[in-house]
Protein backbone atom coordinates (compact mmCIF):
# COMPACT_ATOMS: atom_id res chain seq x y z
CA UNK A 1 0.00 0.00 0.00
CA UNK A 2 0.97 3.57 -0.47
CA UNK A 3 0.69 6.36 2.29
CA UNK A 4 -2.41 8.16 2.50
CA UNK A 5 -0.31 11.37 1.71
CA UNK A 6 1.44 9.74 -1.26
CA UNK A 7 -0.08 12.34 -3.55
CA UNK A 8 0.18 15.35 -2.00
CA UNK A 9 4.34 14.56 -1.24
CA UNK A 10 4.81 13.73 -5.08
CA UNK A 11 2.85 16.55 -6.26
CA UNK A 12 5.05 19.30 -3.59
CA UNK A 13 7.88 17.10 -4.91
CA UNK A 14 7.53 17.75 -8.12
CA UNK A 15 6.75 21.38 -7.70
CA UNK A 16 10.00 21.65 -5.50
CA UNK A 17 12.24 20.29 -8.44
CA UNK A 18 11.89 22.94 -10.54
CA UNK A 19 14.24 25.08 -7.26
CA UNK A 20 16.61 22.83 -7.75
CA UNK A 21 16.95 22.57 -11.43
CA UNK A 22 17.07 26.08 -11.09
CA UNK A 23 19.84 26.33 -8.35
CA UNK A 24 22.06 23.59 -10.05
CA UNK A 25 21.95 25.62 -13.65
CA UNK A 26 23.55 28.35 -12.19
CA UNK A 27 26.46 26.38 -9.88
CA UNK A 28 27.17 24.03 -12.87
CA UNK A 29 30.42 25.47 -14.66
CA UNK A 30 32.59 24.52 -17.60
CA UNK A 31 31.17 21.73 -20.14
CA UNK A 32 28.61 20.09 -17.61
CA UNK A 33 27.20 23.71 -17.62
CA UNK A 34 26.77 24.43 -21.58
CA UNK A 35 25.38 20.84 -21.68
CA UNK A 36 22.87 20.94 -18.94
CA UNK A 37 21.73 25.08 -20.55
CA UNK A 38 21.63 23.29 -23.82
CA UNK A 39 19.12 20.22 -22.37
CA UNK A 40 16.64 22.81 -20.83
CA UNK A 41 17.08 25.06 -23.83
CA UNK A 42 15.68 22.27 -26.04
CA UNK A 43 12.67 21.31 -23.32
CA UNK A 44 11.71 25.24 -23.43
CA UNK A 45 11.78 25.15 -27.29
CA UNK A 46 9.23 21.64 -27.14
CA UNK A 47 7.04 23.30 -24.59
CA UNK A 48 6.77 26.56 -27.08
CA UNK A 49 5.93 24.42 -30.28
CA UNK A 50 3.49 22.20 -28.20
CA UNK A 51 1.95 26.11 -26.96
CA UNK A 52 1.68 27.02 -30.64
CA UNK A 53 0.42 23.98 -31.65
CA UNK A 54 -2.75 24.21 -29.17
CA UNK A 55 -2.92 27.91 -30.06
CA UNK A 56 -3.39 27.06 -33.61
CA UNK A 57 -5.96 24.25 -33.24
CA UNK A 58 -7.94 27.39 -30.20
CA UNK A 59 -8.12 29.24 -33.38
CA UNK A 60 -11.65 28.61 -35.33
CA UNK A 61 -10.96 27.76 -39.06
CA UNK A 62 -13.45 27.31 -42.05
CA UNK A 63 -12.87 24.59 -44.21
CA UNK A 64 -14.99 25.95 -46.65
CA UNK A 65 -17.61 29.22 -47.71
CA UNK A 66 -20.54 27.45 -48.89
CA UNK A 67 -22.24 25.09 -45.80
CA UNK A 68 -22.46 22.05 -46.02
CA UNK A 69 -25.73 19.35 -46.02
CA UNK A 70 -26.96 18.67 -42.86
CA UNK A 71 -25.28 21.95 -41.11
CA UNK A 72 -25.69 23.07 -37.96
CA UNK A 73 -25.44 26.99 -37.81
CA UNK A 74 -23.15 28.57 -35.58
CA UNK A 75 -25.63 29.61 -32.71
CA UNK A 76 -26.59 26.43 -32.17
CA UNK A 77 -23.38 24.75 -31.81
CA UNK A 78 -22.57 23.65 -28.02
CA UNK A 79 -19.91 26.14 -26.63
CA UNK A 80 -17.95 23.41 -24.68
CA UNK A 81 -16.72 22.08 -28.35
CA UNK A 82 -14.48 24.76 -29.12
CA UNK A 83 -12.97 25.16 -25.46
CA UNK A 84 -11.70 21.57 -25.13
CA UNK A 85 -8.94 22.58 -27.20
CA UNK A 86 -7.69 25.58 -24.52
CA UNK A 87 -8.42 23.32 -21.27
CA UNK A 88 -6.01 20.72 -23.32
CA UNK A 89 -3.46 23.88 -24.01
CA UNK A 90 -3.92 25.78 -19.84
CA UNK A 91 -3.40 21.99 -18.57
CA UNK A 92 0.22 21.38 -21.27
CA UNK A 93 1.60 24.97 -20.18
CA UNK A 94 0.64 23.89 -15.99
CA UNK A 95 2.79 20.69 -16.59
Amino acid sequence: GKRLDHEERTRKKEARAVHTKAKYAQKALGIKGKLYAKKRYQEKIQMKKTLAMHAESDGKRRSSDEPKKGAVPAYLLDREQASRSKVLSNTVKQK
